[in-house]
């Protein structure tokens, strides 16, 4: 049996039960845009915090206190780690022992309410240096920036994220207005630049003067060299030098610890790359679920398939009879119900990669519960889609298809 002949068979036995074909037909459209549109949201998601992520700068190294010390601080009763001191940051900076790097910025945290007249907010603030915002390559607004002299004097002056501003202040600039934070006087010295769509937000955050946030938020003691700060930030000369200041961060911090050749660092050193392969491995895993879920869809698509299809055998078989008595062979008998499978997978495959791109060509931007949805669609996927569509109508279509081919013709002639 030609080709031709072939597809036009299967073609006229389809559309003799329209209804049917289209249900079944329906299954399948719903599995393949289903898939297409859960990994364009998915690899969406992927390559925006990854972009995200970048914009804080390649150079920028970030230096916590180890598992162990953290494990302890919050589970030994003894607070805030102190492996990390104000001191080993400004040690990271001496251009014998760390030529990498530019600048190191330690950050401490502290969290309660602010209030400004009538209106109070919690916030999570975070102790920092005026070095801080080039760290996290943030700008100012309006204002000024957190300065050393600052730090030294252990002021109580504060800079805002815009979204603090706002609720605070609402539209007015808050700059030299004075709010109270766990009920001690700041004063507003700037407002942060909006970062609005960017991942480690920093619009709902709080500057104050790192040793304003030890001595008087979180009531710390002792001088300001061993004062324990949480993180250290770090920027390397350029993107090339990252590993060698690295490199050059672990040998400062580890004879500043005094940790012995066998001795484990207790402290943790992530770079950007090393944030960013991370969460791609993490999205990639989200990604591949999202597959997974929406292939569950196309799998219950192709029952259907071979379920109509051994319907389809059930009511043809004196059809079948009667091809098999004017000479057709099993081969094309089977031959005949594969093509009707495949032709049937192959025309959802279609509809569904169309309705899939749809959805996530049009769902991009979109709004859901104030996040922005990003998707990415890609030519490979919707080839894989419509490729896998296809291979199910082949694999659902064989077992009616031999069911089918191996009715005895005189016992098919028979039935009515």
């Amino acid at each position: 049996m030609g080709f031709g002949l072939l597809f036009s068979t299967a073609l006229g036995s389809l559309g003799s039960n329209k209804l049917r074909a289209s249900l079944t037909l329906l299954g399948i459209v719903i599995g393949v845009s289903s898939v297409i549109a859960m990994m364009a949201v998915g690899r969406g998601a992927q390559v925006s915090v990854t972009a995200r992520i970048s914009e804080l700068g390649t150079e920028l190294i970030t230096v916590r206190p180890g598992a162990q010390a953290l494990r302890f601080a919050f589970f030994g009763g003894g607070g805030n780690s102190d492996v990390l001191s104000f001191s080993d940051a400004y040690a990271l900076e001496d251009d014998v022992f760390a030529p990498d790097v530019r600048l190191a910025a330690p950050e401490n945290s502290f969290s309660g309410t602010a209030q400004a007249g009538r209106e109070n907010t919690f916030v999570n603030g975070v102790g920092v240096t005026a070095e801080y915002l080039e760290a996290r390559n943030l700008e100012i607004a309006s204002g000024r920036n957190i300065s050393n002299a600052d730090v030294l004097n252990i002021s109580l002056v504060a800079v805002l994220g815009s979204e603090t501003s706002e609720r605070l202040f609402g539209q007015r600039d808050p700059v030299g207005a004075t709010m109270k934070i766990q009920g001690r006087e700041f004063t507003v010295v700037g407002v942060l630049k909006s970062q609005q769509g960017t991942i480690f937000n920093p619009d709902n955050s709080l500057l104050v003067p790192i040793t304003t946030a030890h001595y008087r938020l979180n009531n710390g003691k002792g001088p300001i060299d061993l004062m324990p700060v949480s993180s250290i930030n770090v920027l390397a000369r350029g993107e090339k030098v990252v590993d060698d200041a690295r490199t050059e961060i672990s040998t400062v911090l580890r004879l500043r610890h005094k940790l012995g050749a066998g001795d484990e660092d207790d402290f943790s050193i992530t770079t950007q790359q090393d944030t960013i392969e991370t969460l791609e491995g993490t999205q990639g895993t989200f990604v591949i679920l999202l597959g997974s879920i929406a292939g569950i869809s196309l799998l219950v698509g192709g029952i259907g398939v071979m379920n109509i299809m051994l319907v389809s055998v059930t009511e043809r078989t004196r059809e079948i009879g009667i091809r098999r008595a004017v000479g057709a062979k099993r081969r094309d008998i089977m031959l005949q119900f594969v093509t009707e499978a495949v032709l049937m997978t192959f025309g959802g495959g279609v509809l569904g990669v169309a309705a899939g791109w749809a959805i996530a060509y049009f769902g991009d931007g979109a709004t859901v519960a104030g996040d922005v949805i990003e998707t990415v669609i890609e030519t490979e996927i919707a080839i894989m889609a419509l490729g896998v569509s296809v291979a199910v109508g082949l694999f659902f279509g064989i077992y009616p298809a031999i069911r089918a081919a191996s009715l005895d013709p005189i016992e098919a002639l028979r039935h009515e």
